[in-house]
């Protein structure tokens, strides 16, 4: 696992690296968004119609799924809890409740699973992302991002939005072809390899481009540390519990655990900027949690592990 996270850090600082010395005069916003664009529209459906066509899919994907939409909800009571408590405004506590609940299980837990525990692992990541994280955070999150912020957009953005997603359209061919033990031809599955390959390097050194120190503040901190502590530490630790209610098999534990254990999604600026929340809030939130990682991953790997 250390070996494992130096890599990952690396690619992520050559992305920290652009955002300070900005080469050709391209900034990070500049070049993150092509790179996105081009996993989320070509390389990631590619990655998920290779996974998936292949993937040992049953029972253990509902496992996934109550595993994911568990943890999220916990996390979800747990950071609300605390917004009432000490009563937060809404624009910040509609920001912790995203930071503290939605996990990176793709731009750093596909890696991460995969450099881990072997390429299978992918599918778990893969699994938890299109049948619990995305879909909740496409349905329950923009119900609480406007519940909380403001639109002010002329048209309201379908709930259900997230099923005309590329890689929803892939998970949804690729099951279909597995289901029906259709195997994929030699050629087709050379491509599919290649362009799946691209995919970790560019979601690291992407997700370093958007992580910004600027956004590191006083002011922010004292709203950071129950996200921190949800995040990092009571989430993973509900998923350990909830595992012992679940028939999940032994290998398939830990990897799902640490999906749960990921630092805060990166997607979720989007919504903070796009619903009026406090931006500067969930982007250190992500900041701080992406570098908590590095440390609390080898200790929830370490701990599953010797369990």
């Amino acid at each position: 696992m250390n070996s494992t996270l130096i890599q990952m850090t690396l690619l992520i600082a050559c992305g920290a690296g652009w955002r300070i010395i900005k080469p050709a005069g391209l900034s990070a916003e500049q070049v993150r968004l092509p790179l996105t664009t081009v996993v989320y529209y070509l390389l990631l459906p590619a990655m998920v119609v290779e996974v998936l066509w292949s993937a040992d899919i049953g029972t253990h994907s509902l496992q996934y799924t109550l595993l994911g939409t568990g943890c999220i909800a916990f996390a979800m009571i747990c950071i609300w809890l605390v917004g009432r408590l000490l009563k937060f405004e809404d624009k910040r506590l509609g920001a912790m409740i995203l930071a503290a609940a939605f996990p990176n299980v793709t731009y750093l837990g596909l890696p991460v699973l995969e450099q881990t525990f072997g390429s299978w692992a992918r599918s778990v990541a893969i699994q938890v992302d299109l049948f619990a994280t995305a879909p909740l955070l496409f349905t329950v999150g923009i119900m609480i991002v406007r519940h909380y912020g403001e639109d002010h957009s002329e048209g309201r953005r379908p709930v259900l939005s997230f099923l005309n997603a590329p890689p929803f359209w892939a998970a949804a061919v690729a099951v279909g072809l597995n289901l029906n033990g259709m195997v994929a031809p030699v050629w087709l599955a050379g491509v599919l390899q290649k362009l799946s390959a691209a995919v970790v390097p560019l979601m690291l050194f992407s997700l370093g481009l958007a992580l910004s120190w600027k956004a590191v503040t006083v002011r922010n901190f004292p709203y950071v540390v129950p996200v921190v502590l949800i995040k990092m530490l009571l989430m993973p630790l509900f998923a350990v519990v909830l595992l012992g209610y679940l028939n999940m098999e032994e290998h398939h534990k830990a990897p799902a655990v640490l999906e749960m254990a990921m630092p805060s999604m990166v997607l979720g600026i989007v919504f903070c900027d796009r619903y009026q929340l406090d931006s500067s809030l969930y982007a250190m939130a992500v900041t701080v949690t992406t570098a908590l990682s590095l440390v609390t991953l080898p200790f929830w790997h370490g701990l599953l592990m010797a369990g």
